[in-house]
């Protein structure tokens, strides 16, 4: 051990020996910089910060709007109800304007698709009281796109097409309330009540077809002196057919 420092001091004085390549490492491993590892660790953080930033600002913008919506739905109501009050003292046009009122204050969300089909139910029946019933079925119709059950949306656009002769109409609405409610006396009244009103239309619609058909007929054949009475129709009562044949 001393003969190596003696050696180790001559080698000292005379050539001091050139550091090392680890020796080099070793210093340059002294300065306080950062590593590879240090640099990407830091760099990772800063991202997760910016994330949780951006997902907490994300959070409360949706906490924005959905109290937004939430006093916008609030809003809606209330003027709803003033619209009830309104229809309660026979003032249905004022009760109108309040129910587009509302529905054009109402948020497009889910929760508010309840609200929105009652006032549009709730307008057919003031069309209805105005006697405006081609009005009314329009908005008992997107009553019934928002809610497809609503029974009384059914009800009301079954009376205005009463009201307007469209029995056709008016049963089938009956037979929905039916399929939602077997039970329901009163569809299953209407249904009776109107079955022969629809076969009567349709006998006459099909006299006055047959009419016009036989006026164009004429028209055209008077040209040649004749007429639809030239021609008679006789049905074969084996096959169901028809036969035409000309008469003078």
């Amino acid at each position: 051990m001393l003969i190596e420092e003696e050696e180790t001091e001559k080698h000292s004085d005379l050539n001091p020996p050139k550091p090392s390549s680890s020796t080099n490492r070793n210093a340059s491993d002294g300065f306080e910089t950062a590593s590879d590892g240090e640099l990407g660790s830091n760099g990772s953080d800063n991202d997760d910060e910016t994330q949780q930033q951006e997902e907490q600002q994300s959070l409360s913008q949706a906490d924005d709007i959905a109290l937004k919506q939430q006093k916008a739905f609030e809003q809606a109501n209330d003027v709803k109800m003033e619209g009830n009050r309104l229809f309660g003292s026979g003032q249905y046009e004022e009760a109108l304007s309040q129910y587009g009122l509302a529905l054009h204050i109402a948020p497009d969300m889910p929760s508010s698709v309840e609200l929105r089909s009652i006032c549009h139910a709730n307008s057919a029946i003031c069309f209805s009281k105005l006697g405006k019933y081609e009005d009314a079925i329009k908005e008992c119709t997107k009553a019934l796109e928002l809610n497809p059950s609503y029974m009384k949306a059914l009800l009301r656009r079954a009376e205005a097409h009463e009201k307007l002769e469209h029995f056709e109409e008016a049963i089938a609405d009956m037979k929905k309330i039916l399929e939602l409610d077997p039970s329901n006396d009163q569809a299953k009244k209407t249904i009776r009540r109107l079955g022969p009103l629809a076969e009567e239309k349709r006998e006459k619609m099909k006299e006055e077809m047959i009419g016009k058909l036989k006026d164009m007929g004429n028209s055209l054949l008077g040209r040649f002196g004749m007429s639809v009475d030239n021609f008679k129709s006789v049905k074969d009562p084996n096959t169901g057919s028809y036969s035409i044949s000309f008469q003078r």
